[in-house]
């Protein structure tokens, strides 16, 4: 749930610092109009990851779980056209709406978006030698995250930048007599990202227009 503060001053940074352009409101209008869920990072998150991929100087990206890709359109604008990212989704008419998106956008060419589930996918991610990649963005189905952060290690290197969306999960990550399967499945990956001792990592409460949650971020050591 979102309180109209915590959306007003969303609403406030996006005007003062993120002006999203056309394409990227293009984003939101297509997906609806596919039908596709609205639950894309808001418009600052995307230009915090966004600024996450320059700061780590990456040139390659894997995103995992693309949507109509609106954070993928952040990403590849970070790599720059001589980058290259892989976004994996699961949905073949979502990966549809996401590559017109991406064309649209002007980036189409330096995106390659896989389909199907993405813990069959990440074998032939690594199969086909993309990698190693300089950030890995997680968002996908919850239950998977363990995996997702593992393969996030097996297809990175020393310095390889992890982001995990829907860290906090309204809360429910600290409630140890929740039984929500989407809440235990973000908890058993930030409890990888503790464990990995090749992992260096935190996590950050936020609210907003996506109501109360966070990001995980972890830097392979």
């Amino acid at each position: 749930m979102s309180d109209p503060t915590w959306e007003a001053v969303d609403a406030y940074i996006g005007d003062l610092l993120v002006n999203e352009d056309d394409d990227l409101r293009a984003v939101h209008e297509a997906n609806a109009a596919g039908g596709l869920p609205a639950i894309d990072v808001a418009p600052n998150q995307g230009k915090f990851l966004h600024l996450l991929a320059r700061i780590a100087g990456a040139r390659t990206v894997l995103e995992i779980g693309t949507l109509g890709g609106y954070s993928t359109i952040w990403l590849a604008r970070a790599v720059g056209p001589q980058g290259r990212v892989v976004t994996l989704e699961f949905a073949p008419h979502h990966a549809e709406v996401a590559r017109a998106n991406l064309e649209r956008a002007g980036v189409g060419d330096r995106v390659e978006v896989r389909v199907g589930r993405a813990i069959d996918t990440l074998p032939t991610v690594e199969a086909d030698g993309v990698g190693p990649f300089d950030l890995v963005f997680i968002d996908a189905d919850k239950k998977g995250t363990a995996e997702y952060v593992r393969w996030a290690v097996r297809l990175g290197r020393p310095g390889t930048v992890v982001v995990l969306d829907n860290a906090i999960w309204d809360g429910a990550v600290a409630d140890r007599d929740s039984t929500d399967p989407d809440a235990l499945g973000v908890r058993a990956g930030l409890e990888v990202m503790a464990q990995d001792p090749r992992l260096d990592a935190t996590a950050i409460q936020t609210v907003g227009v996506k109501g109360w949650d966070g990001f995980a971020l972890a830097v392979v050591t």
